[in-house]
């Protein structure tokens, strides 16, 4: 913490980070105001550039266009029976403010240039399971149509690389496109394939995803003639008075001491990078950044900077987990489609079945640590598969019904003729597994799984194979010979961090707001407390309340509504 009186720069509003949150970047400078964006890497984009770039919006306006029921009612209840209560970080005023600002801030970006689809059929994820009321199985995400990162010059090359590769790939595209052996699937990938080669052919430089939601926000910023700044880093929040009035920016060698008359934005991610904070926050947990997919910038400086200030955080021990094995170079492999496929289950070291498979990616790795912590041996877990599921689903980057050797010699996939001999290799004994699959296949043959109800969620069908019955994403495992991977709870980022009130001001620890201090995204606590309810949560959340940030610290709250 710094306290002085002569500056360097002076801007109105200062974000710091460049991934989703530079909505509020874009927003405050539509309202008048001079606003300056800051990225520490060389690269902008963040976490977000490496995710589907969707967005988990209720009731937002193309739904409203195309006609798909919604309200806030349901919203709302489906946020009480999945999140329930947890906690400031997803108060009913934070969880209000979600759902009306979200509407408002996509009619802003469509007014700002961003175009958006509708992701029909991306079913949010406790829709239809037990327990859970106002769930959408059409589908209330969104995502930015696909972008010529041309039209950017020289900004063009420093968007930090999406997850598909030299793929042009719609993120709701990916899910049909797994179901490679059928009609929808073929129809899908030379849909893809189409759109990838012809805009090479054209000279055009597209991207999807993530990467393509930052630049077109890119695009609507440099339009606006708001500077961004790379390579420059937040080493200090200056305080005068009780109020944060600016910061220490490293940049060129030098530091820069910027004056943020209106306020500063954090929403730099959280620290799934930072080894230190992990461990230190894990609630022992065995975790470190091993096993982390989140962009390599996610360190926690500024969630560090701010609990200097006195701010309160929460759920400092929780993550978008995602299950994962690991590559020979050490790297995670995301693993999504393929525990939700026919043909497949996950047990731990002793044989056995303890959770849903097909559930969220979240939900997922917090039962793989509950079950560690409970009875052992969950870490890592392993996903069995035969191969009728390695012939008509990918496994990672693999296509169906081709495994690379390297998979098989860098440890990465374990083959055996037998089960018997499958879990001698995996140290599993056999008979208990032999058990578990002569019950697992029973409820495959039925299509009910009496133990954990998996495929009844709208989503885990979504990503089961519909074309497969009785249900999409259950079937035997039968034929051999079969496969297993070592499975680990990695993460896509952390999703605890700075408690933050509904205009995203960071609060203290009598739960009073720092003045002049505003977050957004992974260095928060999320206002999904610990679940994840349906895709694009996080990067929602992130634009939402960076959006929400910049109407406060510029005082222009939006529309009013109406309860």
């Amino acid at each position: 913490m710094t306290s002085m009186n002569d500056w360097d720069l002076t801007t109105d509003f200062l974000v710091v980070g460049s991934g989703a949150g530079v909505v509020g970047a874009l927003r405050a400078r539509a309202l008048g105001k001079d606003v300056l964006v800051v990225e520490k890497s060389d690269l902008v984009g963040g976490s977000t550039c490496m995710s589907g770039g969707v967005l988990w919006l209720p009731n937002n306006p193309l739904m409203q266009r195309d006609g798909v029921p919604d309200s806030l009612e349901d919203a709302l209840r489906y946020f009480d029976t999945v999140v329930g209560d947890a906690g400031r970080a997803s108060s009913p005023a934070r969880r209000l403010a979600y759902l009306h600002s979200g509407i408002d801030m996509v009619e802003f970006l469509e007014s700002e240039g961003l175009k958006f689809r509708r992701c029909e059929g991306y079913s949010d994820y406790y829709a239809g399971v037990r327990g859970c009321e106002g769930g959408s199985a059409r589908g209330r995400s969104i995502e930015p149509e696909i972008f010529d990162k041309k039209k950017l010059g020289a900004w063009r090359d420093r968007i930090r690389p999406g997850f598909a590769g030299g793929m042009v790939i719609y993120t709701v595209e990916a899910a049909p496109m797994s179901l490679m052996r059928t009609r929808i699937g073929m129809a899908t990938m030379a849909r893809v394939g189409r759109r990838t080669v012809g805009g090479r052919l054209r000279g055009r430089q597209l991207a999807a995803n993530g990467a393509a939601l930052i630049a077109r926000l890119v695009d609507a910023l440099l339009r606006r003639q708001v500077p961004i700044w790379r390579e420059s880093a937040l080493t200090d929040l200056v305080v005068e008075d009780g109020r944060v009035v600016g910061a220490v920016i490293q940049r060129d060698g030098g530091a820069v001491r910027v004056r943020a008359r209106d306020g500063i934005l954090l929403a730099a991610g959280g620290f799934a990078r930072n080894e230190t904070m992990r461990k230190e926050y894990s609630d022992g947990q065995p975790i470190g950044a091993d096993w982390t997919s989140a962009n390599p910038g996610d360190t926690g400086d500024a969630i560090r900077l701010a609990m200097d200030l006195g701010a309160a955080t929460d759920m400092l021990d929780e993550a978008w987990w995602m299950p994962s094995w690991i590559m020979p170079d050490g790297t995670p492999g995301m693993c999504l489609s393929e525990r939700c496929k026919p043909g497949s289950l996950i047990v731990d070291a002793q044989g056995r079945r303890y959770f849903n498979e097909a559930c969220s990616y979240q939900e997922a790795g917090q039962r793989m640590y509950a079950h560690h912590r409970e009875s052992g041996g969950a870490i890592p877990s392993w996903l069995i598969i035969d191969s009728r599921h390695r012939a008509s689903y990918p496994f990672g980057m693999a296509p169906a019904g081709w495994t690379p050797k390297k998979l098989i010699t860098g440890g990465v996939l374990k083959r055996g003729e037998t089960l018997e001999d499958l879990a001698r290799q995996c140290g599993i004994p056999a008979d208990s597994l032999l058990e578990t699959v002569s019950r697992f296949n029973g409820f495959a043959e039925t299509g009910v799984d009496e133990d954990f109800h998996r495929g009844e969620g709208d989503h885990e069908r979504f990503y089961g194979d519909r074309t497969h019955q009785p249900n999409p994403s259950l079937g035997p495992i039968e034929k051999g010979p079969f496969y297993a991977a070592a499975l680990y709870p990695g993460d896509i980022g952390t999703s605890g961090g700075l408690l933050c009130d509904e205009f995203s001001r960071v609060l203290n620890a009598e739960g009073e707001p720092i003045s002049g201090l505003y977050a957004t995204g992974n260095c928060t606590a999320s206002v999904m407390g610990r679940r994840y309810l349906g895709a694009g949560a996080s990067i929602a959340a992130s634009a939402v309340f960076g959006y929400a940030a910049a109407n406060h610290a510029c005082e222009s709250p939006g529309r009013e509504h109406s309860e």
